[in-house]
């Protein structure tokens, strides 16, 4: 894997999160933040960790902020730092600006200013988590896109010993079942058809997220 250069400014819980994440794969990380005390803490983790006040352009050119190949913007709550820094890196033409957004208007904002990739680990968090304990077999899934998931399903007794064909998750959700998991944690890849389920399998499968909703309760009645 490539090493590559990235910068992390506000190291609140989301941004030392994704610097110890970044480090422990591989990539080098400089680390900044206005609170020196927050710094320090993760001096020990990143490649560096400078306290500046990240809205001082100055500052930032003095770091050679426009040598990295991407920027992550951590900070959520102080909208104007936020928007201001993001401004200030779109315009030292840092490659790539990834930012932290409260709600939907100040993504909105940072979205037309210049950044890439604009996340909402809030929203996304209390969705995901509503769709995990929403549902009786869904185990974890991934938003490729709008269009797209990917989705674990537990296998439960009642579709146990059933075949991959008997579930027709293609003609009738336009899903498609592209692994099974068991218990071992052995992946069958591009399962056959005639494979047969087993209680404590898990389907990991891709789809539209409404064709997938529609499955899951189907699948719901069918297992009770």
């Amino acid at each position: 894997m490539k090493r590559k250069q990235f910068v992390v400014i506000g190291l609140g819980r989301f941004g030392v999160s994704v610097t110890k994440t970044l480090i422990g794969n591989g990539h080098e990380v400089l680390a900044i933040d206005i609170d020196e005390h927050k710094v320090q803490e993760i001096s020990t983790d990143a490649s560096y960790a400078v306290q500046i006040d990240a809205t001082d352009e100055v500052a930032l050119e003095q770091l050679g902020i426009h040598k990295y190949s991407h920027a992550i913007v951590g900070i959520g709550e102080d909208l104007q730092a936020s928007i201001l820094i993001t401004l200030l890196l779109k315009e030292m033409e840092v490659e790539k600006i990834t930012a932290k957004a409260k709600d939907e208007h100040h993504g909105k904002v940072l979205t037309k200013i210049g950044a890439d990739q604009v996340i909402f680990p809030e929203r996304d968090m209390g969705r995901r988590l509503g769709n995990l304990i929403g549902s009786n077999h869904l185990v974890d899934y991934l938003e490729l896109s709008d269009d797209y998931h990917v989705e674990e399903i537990l296998v439960q007794k009642g579709m146990s010993h059933w075949k991959i064909e008997d579930l027709e998750v293609n003609r009738k959700y336009g899903c498609t079942i592209v692994a099974i998991k068991d218990r071992k944690q052995n992946i069958d890849i591009s399962p056959k058809q005639d494979r047969v389920l087993r209680e404590g399998d898990i389907l990991i499968l891709i789809g539209k997220p409404k064709s997938i909703q529609k499955m899951q309760k189907d699948y719901d009645k069918t297992v009770k």
